[in-house]
């Protein structure tokens, strides 16, 4: 895939690929870049349907969505969590392999705790920002309370993660993995004006408060860099009342800013009028083709 690219730092080009079995490629303006650099070139905010399920299921999939959030403020967040992961799978190699040696554990315990600081405070930012983008919005979607908590309940302050790391080796050598630090935080969400808990809402609700969530991020980054990130919507249309649906779309336009919606029915995107381009993708001829309609 390749694209052009305007964005708050001019203009690129950008083409991404994978061959089979071997990682995704990247390249900006013809020269071999990481997937972490698209970050800083454009913003992007998504929203897919796989995520409905997000508040019901396990808090791996909620510290991704919060990762994914928190990289929009943050570009540095990607090689924060990638040098956090590497130091954390060389310790749990060693507890799993039974080594006591405390030389080698202070050593990858100093890169998790130095990792999972920025880590932390970048997710506390996402945080933040969200909470102070609803504050006061005129929308149509509920006011999402976010907190980050842990297993235990509560979340290990960035300060004390390499001690909390080295009073935890014995029980972590019995685990055979590491059982504190950002990897095990998890999100968690109360609807505003119900004071529920969004694992206890209706599927509708639950929609409507990960909707709150991407509008308030782009809200905040408009703030932040005086432009709204792109928005990359799929099926978002779906399970929406229609006067939801006419709220949606007028505060995506509000934004000023370029959002690709999917849907299945045309007719859920019919009261954006000419606010919006409309195409057909069809598969045919070995391949997918795409037809602007225009009536």
């Amino acid at each position: 895939m390749a694209a052009d690219l305007r964005g708050l730092s001019g203009a690129h080009e950008v083409e991404t690929w994978a061959e089979a079995g071997q990682a995704r490629q990247v390249r900006i303006d013809g020269k071999h870049a990481t997937q972490a650099a698209l970050g800083r070139v454009v913003r992007m905010v998504w929203l897919v349907p796989a995520l409905d399920r997000l508040w019901i299921e396990a808090a791996e999939g909620r510290r991704r969505f919060l990762d994914r959030l928190s990289l929009s403020f943050a570009p540095d967040h990607a090689e924060a969590a990638l040098a956090y992961e590497n130091a954390m799978r060389e310790r749990n190699r060693l507890l799993r392999d039974q080594v006591t040696d405390r030389h080698w554990y202070d050593v990858l315990e100093a890169q998790m705790a130095a990792t999972g600081a920025v880590i932390m405070a970048n997710r506390a930012l996402a945080v933040a920002r969200l909470m102070a983008a609803q504050q006061g919005a005129q929308t149509a979607f509920p006011r999402a309370d976010l907190t980050i908590v842990g297993p235990e309940g509560e979340t290990v302050a960035a300060g004390d993660l390499a001690a909390a790391l080295a009073a935890g080796r014995r029980r972590d050598l019995a685990a055979g993995r590491t059982l504190v630090g950002p990897h095990r935080a998890d999100l968690e969400a109360i609807y505003g004006a119900k004071g529920v808990a969004a694992r206890q809402c209706s599927t509708g609700e639950q929609k409507a408060l990960l909707i709150a969530l991407i509008l308030a991020s782009a809200r905040a980054l408009r703030a932040d860099l005086g432009a709204a990130p792109v928005l990359l919507l799929d099926e978002v249309a779906a399970h929406l009342d229609g006067a939801r649906r006419e709220a949606l779309y007028d505060e995506i336009c509000a934004l000023d800013t370029q959002a690709l919606m999917t849907g299945t029915e045309r007719e859920l995107f019919d009261s954006l009028g000419a606010r919006c381009q409309t195409f057909a993708v069809a598969e045919g001829n070995g391949g997918s083709t795409v037809t602007e309609i225009t009536a």
